[in-house]
């Protein structure tokens, strides 16, 4: 921005080099793709309206979508800044083949930048832009076919000059055949046996004392004089030809580029619009990388106008209220002057990231600036180096970022009020050459700033009116202007009570001409003004007193403490002097500072707390989530069980209907003889034993059971599976443990895992007197006991072959695959006949797995005793 003598162009112009705004370009210049955005985004300018600003942040908003969409991201490859090129052109210069190359990959770069745009349907201001870009194909590939990849003229631009470039290639063949020839009859007067040219003429390098043996022209000499370039008279005439071959190829060159040139002339404006689009978008990309980079959030404009009219409603009643009661009458009732609420949390500064990441800087510590509509002017105290400064600097470059439309390094939401002039009187403008002290430049500066304020808005058609006709407008009715004013130090640098009461002044001037102002002090009497105005507030710089050190935290409502002492003596001060200003603090100062470093520790001590709320929150949060998931799982397990089991039991039945179905076709086509129904009979039976539940009786609980220490056993009123830590004694009573407790019970009220109760010694009677009973009521072989087992289906899914198998390994297998035979129930263990050490093994191992409920040997038809059935509880 060039400084004028406009009071307002040059405080605003003060304030981008104090906030360091040029630095902040330069960052985001190393961002841009081409030079032309490197350009523009180290000579950003702040846009003077808001429809500017908000067309920027939609620009950058686009742009952010874009990048980090999985489609791939604006790539501006072969554009490159051909602005001076068609200046030259326009002005009927001829341009070299390279210019002329650096326009066609603009023109496809360009092209190449609206089809990623247009690829997006959700991209309305920046595909508005790229329609904006022509790109001619045809011009590009016209230079194309003319210039060559090295920027020369191909022979395919005309039949002329390809013509003549034939006929060189050709002379120059014939003129090394002669020279050739020269090399080899005349080695010993060559210097060497190398070809090359002097003046655009073919020569050979003779030895100068033998110059005779090679007769021609001497057209150079080397440095010592022992080596003449001579051009043989056999090739004179040659050389001539080759010249004006040269000339005329040079001249329809010429007029190739001239052609081409006329061509870049005819679409300039387009082809310099195009420019100005890509300069946009390649803006708008670097502004979107470097926010991604900043982790930043897109800040918000809020308007307040429901809000007026809620407060006009207000102010109508409390005039009718007023004018039931005569002594109201008198009160005036006015609308506060209200402006967009500030939300910056966890507010960044951007160059003191950059700092951090690339030059080895400290950590930075974030801010929460929140400010409420009605206040107007925040006085900022605390210690020297606590980060004051930086605060005023963090909030300027964030509102000229917004305005900018940039991203704000804040978390969501950010929210900002508009600001017509950010204007800022921060550091040292002594000056020996221009006889200012410190207070003086500082005055000179807000007066600057004051004159920034009061600037009269402009008038239509002012010059027409005449002083009759000029309306009366006093001060209070003026709008108020759209202007953030960050101060620093302010009333600094003279007597503290002349300074005070100047910077009360000043910033009650402010509250009303300004529509935000910041202000960093060290006067007590500036923190009084919150209690004195609703329009002020107070905010501090944390001090952590037990380190004696500045956290940089800000902290609202609290006036801070200098702690000027403290940090003279951690700066290493002589104790002593330290010891001896402390006996001149006066007690009252004494006892504020007790006060608020008192509210600063009930602070710290709320804080803790509401942390460990929010992180207790969020770990019962978490474990909602977790568990619902579990249950989530479980629910999907239990039915997809259930469909197993059902598919595996429409498999049975329609296993089942085609065996039958089988019998009766065989039946039907055999003689229907007794026999043979008898054994179709028989095996109707055999199917239905095998495959229907209804004829299968449950199997009746082993008698004899009787828990072991060490055992697992199940405790049906309590719901629980336990083990045995002692066995049963004299009354029948065991003690047991489920997780962490022990217990005693009583024998009756325990079974085994797969349901066995233990026998007592009042049911042992019993069953004794009743043998003789049982005895005659045993089935005999002509009436077998019914068997009551569970559907056994055998499948490959449920069927391990061990045979062969040691019985180590075979116990592990047994083991996984009982896992995986849980929807069907059972589970068949081929493991031979053999010695019978393999079964017994695996008898041992399925007895004491809590997963199977019984086993039994198969059936004679299934493998009998090769074959083992464990059905699982």
């Amino acid at each position: 921005m060039p400084i004028t003598n406009n009071p307002s162009t040059l405080i605003q112009a003060e304030t981008l080099e104090l906030l360091e705004w040029p630095r902040l370009c330069q960052h985001l210049a190393t961002f841009a793709a081409t030079k032309l955005g490197v350009a523009a985004a180290a000579g950003l300018e702040i846009p003077a309206t808001r429809s500017q600003t908000a067309e920027l942040l939609a620009q950058t908003q686009e742009a952010y979508q874009l990048e980090n969409s999985p489609n791939g991201s604006l790539t501006f490859e072969g554009i490159q800044d051909i602005g001076s090129f068609l200046k030259r052109a326009e002005l009927q210069g001829i341009l070299g083949g390279d210019e002329l190359l650096a326009i066609a990959t603009t023109l496809a770069g360009a092209r190449q930048l609206r089809r990623t745009i247009d690829s997006h349907s959700d991209l309305p201001v920046l595909a508005q832009l790229a329609s904006q870009l022509r790109t001619y194909p045809e011009l590009e590939q016209e230079i194309h076919r003319c210039i060559d990849e090295r920027g020369q003229v191909a022979d395919r631009a005309t039949p002329k000059l390809g013509g003549i470039r034939t006929q060189i290639r050709q002379l120059r063949d014939r003129i090394y055949q002669i020279l050739q020839g020269i090399l080899q009859r005349q080695s010993n007067a060559v210097q060497e046996q190398v070809i090359t040219q002097r003046n655009s003429r073919f020569v050979i390098p003779v030895k100068a004392p033998q110059k005779d043996a090679v007769p021609g022209i001497v057209h150079d000499s080397s440095v010592s004089g022992a080596t003449l370039y001579i051009e043989p008279n056999n090739t004179v005439n040659l050389n001539n030809q080759m010249r004006q071959f040269l000339r005329q190829e040079q001249v329809e060159e010429e007029a190739v580029r001239r052609a081409l040139t006329e061509q870049v002339s005819a679409v300039k404006p387009d082809l310099e619009r195009l420019l100005a689009v890509v300069t946009i978008l390649d803006l708008a990309a670097a502004k979107a990388r470097y926010s991604f980079w900043l982790q930043a959030n897109p800040p918000k404009f809020i308007e307040l106008e429901e809000r007026k009219i809620q407060l006009e409603n207000e102010v109508k009643e409390a005039e009718e209220n007023a004018s039931e009661d005569n002594s109201e009458t008198e009160k005036a009732t006015e609308i506060p002057n209200l402006r967009s609420p500030v939300t910056l949390r966890q507010l960044r500064h951007p160059l003191l990231v950059w700092q951090q990441q690339y030059e080895q800087g400290f950590s930075v510590v974030p801010i929460d600036l929140t400010i409420q509509p009605q206040i107007r002017v925040v006085a900022i105290t605390g210690p020297n180096t606590g980060g004051k400064t930086v605060t005023l600097k963090t909030l300027g470059l964030a509102a000229l970022m917004a305005k900018a439309g940039m991203f704000v390094a804040a978390r969501e939401p950010v929210e900002l009020p508009w600001f017509d002039n950010i204007l800022a009187d921060i550091g040292d403008e002594q000056s020996l050459q221009q006889s200012l002290s410190t207070f003086s430049g500082h005055i000179k500066r807000i007066s600057r700033i004051l004159a920034a304020l009061t600037d009269a808005p402009a008038v239509e058609n002012a010059d027409d009116l005449t002083n009759s006709d000029r309306p009366s407008i006093t001060d209070s009715q003026l709008p108020i202007p759209q202007s953030l004013v960050l101060l620093d130090e302010v009333g600094a640098g003279t007597d503290p009570s002349e300074g005070s009461a100047l910077a009360i002044a000043l910033l009650q001037y402010l509250a009303t001409h300004s529509l935000l102002t910041v202000a960093t002090t060290h006067f007590g009497e500036l923190k009084a003004l919150k209690y004195q105005d609703p329009r002020f507030e107070n905010a501090s710089v944390e001090f952590d007193d037990s380190s004696m050190q500045p956290t940089y935290r800000l902290l609202w409502g609290i006036p801070g403490r200098s702690n000027a002492l403290t940090i003279a003596k951690r700066l290493g001060l002589v104790p002593e002097i330290v010891a001896t200003a402390k006996t001149y603090v006066g007690g009252a100062s004494q006892d504020v500072d007790r006060v608020i470093a008192g509210l600063e520790a009930q602070r710290r001590k709320q804080e803790t707390k509401a942390k460990e709320a929010t992180q207790l929150l969020q770990q019962t949060e978490q474990l909602h989530r977790e568990v619902a998931q579990k249950a989530a799982s479980l629910q999907e397990r239990e039915r997809e069980l259930k469909l197993a089991q059902e598919i595996a039991v429409q498999e049975a039945i329609g296993s089942a209907k085609a065996e039958i179905a089988q019998i009766i076709r065989r039946l039907q086509s055999g003689d229907r003889t007794a026999q043979n129904a008898q054994q179709a009979t028989e095996t109707l039976n055999q199917i239905a034993e095998k495959h229907l539940p209804s004829r299968k009786q449950p199997a009746k609980p082993k008698p004899g059971f009787m828990p072991k220490t060490g055992d697992r056993i199940r405790i049906p009123s309590l719901g629980q599976t336990a083990e045995v830590l002692s066995g049963p004694d004299a009354n029948e009573e065991l003690t047991v443990r489920f997780g962490i407790m022990k217990m005693t019970v009583k024998l009756a009220e325990i079974e085994s895992l797969d349901g066995q109760k233990p026998e007592t010694k009042a049911e042992k009677a019993k069953s004794i007197s009743q043998t003789a009973t049982n005895v005659k009521a045993k089935p005999t072989e002509s009436e077998p006991a019914k068997a009551s087992a569970p559907i056994a289906l055998r499948t490959d899914k449920n069927t391990i072959d061990l045979r062969g198998a040691r019985v180590s390994d075979a116990e592990i297998e047994v083991d996984r695959a009982l896992a995986k035979a849980v929807e069907y129930g059972s589970l068949w263990i081929i493991h031979g006949k053999g010695t019978g050490q393999l079964r017994r093994g695996i008898h041992e191992f399925l007895a004491s797995h809590p997963q199977v409920a019984r086993y039994e040997l198969a059936s004679q038809k299934e493998g009998g005793a090769g074959v083992t059935v464990a059905y699982l509880s």
